[in-house]
């Protein structure tokens, strides 16, 4: 269509009287709704909120151990009393980075969000943080506007439950994982999980190949195991212990070599049969690129929060395809950056046209974290017979925020 906001919005409110939108895919029956009822929508305020919660024990990867949780969310206010939620990792400067980009939101109508994400990138210098967390408040506004998920502006969901991994088996301070993981293995299996993902790298090779072993006589064949090394191994040894992984069915072998620049990991890919995962510190579509082009993964994930938001990630996934590598996107956060995961997950096509192909999986963080479980009014909840978790189907990102959680654990 061409011509003015007006000229759009007396189309498609003509088609809508016509009937003629009537069971038009692409919501675009909704969206002449949304447009209709709030054909000036201004954003009035963007808020930040650092969160911080004492964890009761140290828990971590391979390099080191943390005793805290934390999250920065992003709160986009509108003149009609819509509200859109986003979240990102809290690291220095990304903060007063949103901060400053958020002033140049204010006035604007969040329903042009094709041009504020445009505009969101030209002075930010690349900080897909920044962008991630208000992109993804945008996205949640832009559907409560026009009644839609997200998922349903990208043109509807593929799926409406998502297979689930439990991104569990950390090490634990002062537990051996020789007695962790395996008990932890086969709760989470009780819990109805069909697939998780342990932490490597902190021991030995060999004594980190014992662990995976016992875990994989625990839970039997059938339960999908990965394992994350979080950087942990030089070249050799991330060798030496993915062909262990190899040997006892992994289904990848995530970031075992420090992710600067990934370095070396086209090698590791060619020398090693289990899939190698990498990506979660992807900061934007260009730099996805190189790495699909040099072929420093199998399996590619891009993380809403980090890599510039929701529209950024579904391009990333849509790119890593035309090379044939699968998408599995990142997810360590809040109960925010979980929903914008599922709506994404929600949206990835299967691996192939095939009875027997692979799906996407959603990230699902398993350890004691409020912001995940508290800070929405439904948490997510895993479907003990199969592993599934439904996709929010409400309007944005599908969940309602506690802004009372907001408040206790935010160390303003």
């Amino acid at each position: 269509m061409t011509g003015n906001d007006s000229t759009r919005r007396r189309f498609l409110q003509t088609l809508l009287a016509g009937g003629a939108l009537a069971g038009w895919p692409f919501g675009l029956a909704k969206t002449a709704e949304g447009l209709s009822a709030h054909p000036q929508l201004k954003i009035v305020s963007v808020e930040t909120f650092h969160l911080r919660h004492q964890l009761s024990k140290s828990i971590g990867p391979s390099t080191g151990y943390y005793n805290q949780r934390q999250a920065t969310l992003v709160k986009i206010s509108t003149d009609a009393g819509l509200v859109g939620w986003g979240e990102t990792a809290t690291l220095r400067g990304v903060r007063a980075l949103i901060e400053e980009l958020g002033k140049t939101l204010i006035g604007k109508n969040p329903l042009r969000h094709r041009q504020l994400w445009r505009d969101l990138w030209g002075p930010n210098f690349g900080n897909g943080l920044a962008v991630g967390a208000l992109d993804i408040a945008l996205h949640d506004l832009w559907g409560k506007a026009v009644n839609l998920s997200v998922a349903d502006l990208y043109g509807g969901r593929l799926r409406d439950r998502v297979t689930a991994y439990a991104s569990a088996m950390n090490y634990t301070k002062g537990v051996a994982p020789e007695t962790q993981y395996a008990p932890e293995a086969l709760a989470l299996v009780e819990r109805g999980f069909k697939a998780m993902k342990m932490r490597l790298g902190g021991y030995p090779v060999a004594r980190d190949a014992a662990v995976a072993a016992s875990v994989r006589e625990a839970v039997g064949p059938n339960v999908r195991l990965m394992a994350d090394g979080n950087g942990a191994y030089a070249l050799p040894g991330a060798i030496r212990m993915g062909r262990a992984l190899e040997s006892l069915g992994f289904y990848f072998f995530e970031e075992p070599l420090p992710q600067p620049k990934y370095a070396g990991y086209e090698v590791l890919t060619s020398a090693l049969d289990i899939p190698i995962a990498a990506g979660e510190v992807v900061d934007a579509r260009d730099t996805a690129r190189e790495l699909i082009a040099r072929g420093a993964m199998r399996i590619i994930q891009p993380d809403a929060t980090l890599c510039g938001g929701i529209r950024e990630c579904l391009f990333i996934a849509e790119m890593a395809r035309l090379w044939g590598i699968q998408c599995i996107p990142h997810c360590w956060g809040g109960a925010i950056s979980l929903a914008a995961a599922m709506q994404v997950v929600s949206l990835l096509p299967d691996a192939s046209w095939g009875r027997t192909t692979e799906s996407p999986l959603l990230e699902l963080d398993v350890y004691e974290n409020p912001f995940r479980d508290k800070l929405t009014i439904q948490p997510a909840t895993v479907r003990t017979d199969d592993g599934t978790v439904a996709v929010p189907a409400g309007p944005g990102l599908g969940v309602e925020v506690d802004e009372d959680v907001v408040k206790h654990y935010s160390v303003d």
